[in-house]
């Protein structure tokens, strides 16, 4: 009885004596000076010894994921390290309200914003020029969806490119609206979500872009028409775009994060972690400058092309065929550019707000505007298509011109009518031109970027 008593004694006092033996492991070497191994050392318990392990782990597990970090808190856990949270902790994170108010006062934004009071003249001008690009998008997307001849690979990736556009116009505008006080008013959760899906967007955008450079340099590679094959292949780079994407931009929610991370948190986005920010201003920029060398190479491609078929006998016909495909290849470069332009203040800015300490860069604290000019992005792509695709450009005014004499023409029961009529002419007018019908399927061929190659 006496012997349990004690044992049980000596069970409570051995926890609290772990920290002092940890640091007394230091201080006893493993081998005595005569080759022979220390007995002192058996005597710790088997726990002591992997405190030392436990502690090296500390300074890389504080900068790494949530779901990496296994410490938890408890007699084994080491005195100098404070209790971390565990993975089953991230529902009462993302439901804490005074998580946001903590972030935004560390990094200095909650003195930002509370003297910031009403609606600003700036937001409303966010907000009808993010109006303005979603309504843009939308025509361009009924444009491609109405127009027969754009069923074609390289007009799914406009329209891709138009759909993250439009994205990316209505999450701004829900983000414009949710900023301010009523930030305070957000759980962590629909925090993450929030500025997500804005990354959702960012990326999309970057991933159609190298979609449609990838698609165009194996078209110009293999020189061959678009087919079944080509379609599929485009539905699936188009499915990866927005896979990936979504993956991207749900990072953070699913815990690289600096929640109960202070010293790690970003300033221009309180919540996510500077190590986030850099990995993906790294990515971005590695996949624009991919980009960029794939647009090269097809530029190089044509112009070796359009010199050698200036010696054949169509000479004419070839080199017109070569000017349509600069042409459209001229409009995804200044695509391109017009990108680069916008989002490269952004991500200037990422990568000081990564460098710089806290509430030492004032220029952080005005985010907003690098992150408006970034978005007009989505507004100029919409414009470069109608200024210089002929064809989009000319179905664009079609469907507008279109729907406007249909708005200002008479009873609605009389539109079937006139629908019907419409149909049954151009219905005929194609039968009875087959010659014109395989011109424009041929010119739509050339407008694309392809080029056939010559018997």
């Amino acid at each position: 009885m006496v012997d349990s008593q004690v044992g049980r004694q000596k069970s409570r006092e051995e926890p609290r004596s772990w920290a002092a033996m940890s640091r007394n492991i230091q201080e006893h070497p493993r081998h005595s000076e005569s080759g022979k191994r220390d007995s002192s050392l058996e005597a710790f318990p088997p726990a002591a010894r992997l405190i030392q392990a436990t502690v090296q782990w500390n300074q890389w597990l504080e900068g790494a994921p949530l779901w990496l970090d296994w410490r938890t808190a408890g007699p084994m856990a080491p005195t100098n390290v404070p209790p971390v949270r565990v993975v089953p902790n991230l529902l009462s994170d993302y439901t804490n309200y005074d998580i946001i108010t903590t972030h935004y006062n560390y990094t200095g934004k909650l003195k930002q914003n509370s003297q910031e009071s009403g609606v600003k003249a700036t937001s409303v001008l966010f907000i009808l020029v993010c109006a303005f690009i979603i309504l843009e998008n939308v025509l361009v997307l009924l444009t491609i969806w109405r127009t027969k001849k754009f069923h074609r690979p390289m007009y799914y990736f406009m329209g891709n490119l138009a759909l993250s556009d439009l994205l990316a116009g209505a999450v701004y505008t829900a983000n414009i609206l949710l900023s301010g006080h009523n930030t305070y008013n957000l759980t962590p959760a629909q925090w993450l979500i929030r500025e997500g899906s804005m990354f959702v967007a960012l990326s999309a955008s970057v991933f159609s872009l190298l979609a449609i450079a990838i698609e165009r340099y194996i078209t110009m590679l293999k020189m061959k028409l678009h087919n079944g094959s080509n379609s599929c292949r485009s539905f699936l780079l188009i499915s990866a775009c927005w896979i990936v994407a979504l993956i991207l931009g749900g990072l953070p929610i699913m815990g690289w994060n600096c929640i109960n991370a202070l010293h790690y948190c970003s300033t221009v986005l309180p919540l996510y972690h500077k190590h986030y920010l850099l990995a993906c201003t790294t990515v971005f920029s590695v996949l624009l400058m991919s980009i960029v060398i794939l647009y090269a190479r097809i530029y190089h491609m044509v112009r070796t092309r359009s010199r050698s078929l200036t010696f054949r006998k169509n000479s004419v016909k070839s080199s017109s065929s070569s000017e349509k495909s600069l042409a459209l290849l001229k409009t995804v470069i200044i695509v391109l550019s017009a990108f680069i332009i916008c989002w490269s203040p952004l991500f200037i800015l990422l990568l000081l707000d990564v460098g710089c300490k806290v509430k030492t860069c004032s220029v952080l604290f005005k985010a907003e505007y690098f992150l408006a000019v970034a978005v007009l992005n989505s507004a100029t792509n919409p414009i470069i298509y109608t200024l210089t695709n002929k064809e989009m450009r000319r179905a664009f005014i079609k469907m507008v011109s279109c729907d406007c004499s249909a708005l200002t023409s008479g009873p609605k029961f009389k539109r079937p009518i006139i629908t019907g009529v419409e149909f049954s002419r151009t219905k005929s007018d194609n039968s009875s031109h087959p010659q014109k019908e395989e011109g424009g399927h041929h010119e739509t061929i050339m407008s694309s970027g392809n080029m056939t190659s010559s018997s």
